[in-house]
């Protein structure tokens, strides 16, 4: 097995997919046209030989009918020419009953044992005046066996004019086997050569937009290579997004990180001449810093959550969601002591849940409550509730615009009703990446009498059966 394959390696490391594949349909073509002439020649010649057996055997049955009584010797014919009829002699058991007059047939000991009833009778091929022939011999009885020899000049000439004849188509064969192979492997592997060119393209130019042309038919009906190409276009694709999210990614953090740095520094350097400053400024440059270094840390840290597109993935654990959201809507209460928070529980929602990671699903719902409580006026509250098939976090701010709904949770968007806000544009994003990890969806949709709302609908598989 291992000289197979060192013998095998070169050969199909030095030569390129489309060859191999043309010379195996070549190939399998070939034998196949080579098979077909072999079994074809030997039918030919069986019938051929077939059919000068078969006439053997009536000049054997005629001869017998007409020579019963003869004793051993020739009967009939010589065989000089082709076109002379059959030539036929009777033998004795016993050679010391051979006539004077030699034989015109050769005579051997199977002959001998024909006449005996020792043995079956049989055909041969014989040579008769330098001319091939065919001869059957056959029990003759009392002792005696008939010979009976037929000139096969025209048997031979027809099976060496068929051997000619199939040689050449084989020959054909295979010749049309290699032309069939070599258009087989240009056509069929003519979208992987487009796919190799774009990948190629792609490796040299860093750009994904290029694509695969595939070609028109039915939907439905394409074929592996069609699928492949339609998936690598379908690759090239996310390929493309993920790139252009990333760029994005690093064009808004350039942009969103400029100010806090700049005013970051610019404390830095306001306290590093303290000495210039009364305590109160002092103080305040102080928290400043203190405050702008934080919000870069947090940013910092969504960014990197952000970067990664994916939810880490640490030992699941089955989530119950009431617990959860109830100490989620305590902890916003403190953090925003002038918001109000009511939280409405369906008691089927009270069993709630499935498999997931608290800590993330808990900056989910602190990042939509912290949201809601952001465009919250005063004297106004934020309404949670929780039913069986998903949570909602209402506020009643001034909502979001129709033409702000499609960017909502995109990174850094912020609405022109919130650029003087703080926050960084991050929340909501980090929020539906969160939900998506674990198989739910989050959307955003004006309420009904003002304000956002914001559904989160549970994965399908969320379990009510877990103790209240």
């Amino acid at each position: 097995m291992s000289a197979r394959r060192r013998l095998g390696g070169p050969w199909r490391r030095h030569r390129p997919l489309r060859t191999r594949l043309a010379l195996a349909a070549s190939a399998a073509v070939a034998l196949v046209a080579v098979g077909i002439s072999a079994g074809a020649f030997l039918v030919i010649r069986y019938e051929l030989y077939h059919q000068l057996d078969l006439n053997l055997t009536q000049s054997a049955t005629l001869v017998t009918q007409q020579n019963r009584d003869e004793g051993p010797g020739i009967v009939a014919g010589e065989c000089r020419f082709l076109s002379a009829p059959a030539c036929a002699q009777i033998v004795p058991a016993d050679p010391a009953d051979d006539p004077a007059r030699p034989y015109l047939l050769p005579v051997s000991a199977p002959v001998r044992e024909v006449a005996a009833d020792e043995r079956a009778p049989y055909f041969t091929n014989v040579e008769l005046f330098g001319r091939p022939a065919r001869m059957l011999t056959t029990d003759f009885g009392e002792g005696r066996a008939l010979q009976v020899a037929l000139r096969a000049d025209t048997v031979e000439k027809g099976v060496r004019q068929a051997a000619w004849l199939l040689a050449g188509a084989s020959g054909a064969g295979v010749l049309l086997a290699a032309g069939l192979g070599y258009w087989v492997s240009r056509t069929g592997l003519a979208p992987v050569a487009r796919l190799t060119a774009t990948a190629e393209r792609i490796a040299a130019t860093r750009d994904p937009r290029h694509r695969i042309e595939l070609p028109a038919g039915p939907p439905g009906r394409e074929d592996e290579v069609t699928r492949l190409g339609a998936a690598f276009n379908t690759m090239l694709g996310e390929l493309e997004q993920s790139v252009a999210a990333q760029r994005r990614l690093v064009a808004d953090a350039s942009h969103e990180l400029r100010t806090p740095l700049t005013a970051l520094r610019t404390n830095a350097e306001l306290l590093a001449r303290a000495d210039r400053l009364t305590e109160a400024q002092r103080e305040r440059a102080s928290g400043a810093l203190a405050r702008q270094l934080r919000e870069v840390t947090g940013m910092v840290n969504d960014l990197i959550e952000l970067a990664r597109d994916e939810e880490p993935h640490p030992l699941l654990e089955e989530v119950r969601l009431a617990p959860l959201v109830e100490h989620c809507v305590e902890a916003a209460r403190a953090h925003w002591p002038g918001t109000e928070f009511t939280l409405y529980v369906e008691d089927a929602a009270a069993r709630l849940a499935f498999p997931g990671v608290p800590s993330r699903l808990s900056r989910l719902l602190t990042n939509l409550l912290d949201n809601a409580a952001k465009f919250s006026p005063a004297g106004t509250a934020v309404e949670v509730a929780l039913t069986t098939g998903e949570l909602t976090v209402r506020d009643h701010g001034a909502g979001i615009a129709e033409e702000d709904l499609p960017y909502v949770f995109d990174r850094f968007y912020r609405a022109e009703s919130a650029r003087a806000l703080p926050g960084s544009g991050l929340g909501l994003a980090m929020a539906r990446q969160i939900a998506r990890a674990h198989g739910a969806e989050l959307a955003a949709e004006g309420a009904q009498g003002g304000g956002a709302l914001f559904r989160l609908t549970l994965p399908p598989e969320t379990d009510t059966s877990a103790a209240g």
